[in-house]
């Protein structure tokens, strides 16, 4: 009996951090489902929300929107940053993900500039800013659960399962792009069919809540609960680890660049300046997403293993030396677009696998939300929510290749920042 009893228990853990895992992980499904699906989508909907008049204005005007739901994340990850540090990682995992879901459901059901006027931008912008105050909170959360709740020698395994699942959401919402492009007209997309995954999201939502109600706090935040609240945790970030934050501002240079040039602007770019079918745009991300998010956990183990830096270093490195011949030779057909697809997200997964832990492993738990979502979320505004709506108006005049310099100066940034930094793997958190 008492074998059979110690044998039980295992498993009980086993499955409990399998549970943990789902729940820190299934907002960032949702949540990039969302934002993916509105930079992807954004072809077929931004008539819907502006006159009709100008093409090219109504998709500059939904992407200067896209920029305005980005510049609500700094102060999701400073506010919602500090609520994770004050009052756990549960309650701030819950709220991020309500808020997201809340947003979609606004977009999925806004009627269109045709039946209620400049309401229809409005309301797209009250979206977008609930969802960007949302996604600023969840990736500095979500992050610090997994860390808090791995152990030392496993920290990269279970933390790539953030990223994991933001691709699994990124790949749903390519799929179901996918389909359907393939089985509606280009007319019924813009008529109807763009709402579909916006509702889809708002229903995921739903589940993620159920999923994060159940889980218990880390023990590292449940002790810091304990403790007396930092009163200024900007001051004090900025003051006590200034170093650290620099280094999460280097580490989000090239990175922020990466996703939105590889997930969310290659599909549009394909379609419209390359003239590609819709089809084979969205056929060939699904296909590099699919690569993308199955590499995570495997990248995540290696990492426990050989350490964080030598997969910063190769990703980066890559990055600077490749990444300007590849982009300017895609051409119009599946295999084209499919290879600049697979080098750019396999170099990013070298990053995104063990992103959550390289960044908690820079702060103590008191500012470990805040340390990682202000700075962080700031540069994700600053490049990431100008990226679409720059690349579209350089298109626009034929000077695309100017941003393509842009990156590669990002890429030494970010290089530098990894040659530099400390080897994190295996320590306890602070």
């Amino acid at each position: 009996m008492t074998q059979a009893t110690s044998t039980a228990r295992p498993v009980r853990a086993e499955v409990s951090n399998a549970r943990k895992i789902a729940a820190g992980s299934i907002g960032n499904a949702v949540e990039w489902f969302d934002w993916t699906i509105y930079a992807s989508f954004a072809v077929f909907f931004s008539g819907q929300f502006f006159p009709k008049t100008d093409e090219t204005a109504s998709l500059l005007a939904t992407f200067a929107i896209f920029a305005v739901g980005f510049f609500m994340r700094p102060v999701g990850g400073w506010a919602l940053g500090i609520f994770s540090d004050r009052y756990g990682r549960k309650a701030a995992l819950a709220a991020t993900i309500l808020m997201m879901a809340g947003g979609s459901l606004i977009i999925g059901v806004t009627p269109t500039y045709e039946h209620i006027g400049l309401a229809a931008p409005v309301l797209l912008v009250i979206a977008r800013l609930i969802q960007g105050l949302s996604l600023g909170g969840e990736y500095a959360s979500a992050s610090t659960f997994l860390a808090e709740m791995a152990p030392n020698h496993r920290r990269g395994f279970f933390s790539s399962f953030a990223f994991f699942s933001s691709a699994g959401g990124i790949l749903i919402a390519s799929a179901i792009g996918w389909a359907l492009t393939t089985h509606l007209s280009p007319e019924q997309m813009k008529e109807f069919g763009w709402r579909i995954p916006f509702l889809l999201g708002a229903l995921g939502g739903v589940a993620g809540m159920w999923l994060r109600t159940s889980i218990p706090e880390t023990e590292a935040s449940a002790e810091q609960l304990k403790q007396q609240p930092v009163k200024q945790p900007l001051r004090t970030l900025l003051r006590e680890y200034p170093r650290e934050t620099l280094r999460i501002i280097g580490f989000s240079v090239l990175t922020t660049f990466a996703f939105y040039l590889f997930v969310a602007y290659v599909p549009t770019y394909a379609i419209r300046a390359l003239h590609a079918d819709s089809r084979i745009a969205f056929g060939a991300n699904t296909i590099a997403m699919i690569v993308f998010m199955l590499l995570h956990p495997l990248l995540g183990a290696l990492s426990d293993r050989i350490g964080r830096k030598p997969q910063l270093i190769v990703f980066a490195g890559g990055y600077l030396l490749f990444f300007y011949p590849v982009i300017t030779t895609m051409q119009p057909t599946f295999a084209s677009i499919l290879a600049v697809e697979l080098f750019g997200l396999v170099l990013y997964a070298l990053y995104t696998s063990i992103a959550p832990a390289i960044m908690s492993e820079q702060f103590p738990t008191r500012v470990r939300a805040v340390g990682i979502g202000a700075p962080y979320n700031f540069m994700v505004a600053l490049l990431g929510g100008t990226t679409p709506y720059l690349l579209t108006w350089l298109q626009s005049i034929g000077q695309e290749r100017w941003f393509f310099y842009y990156v590669l100066a990002g890429a030494v940034i970010t290089l530098l920042t990894f040659i530099r930094m400390p080897e994190t793997n295996g320590r306890p958190l602070k």
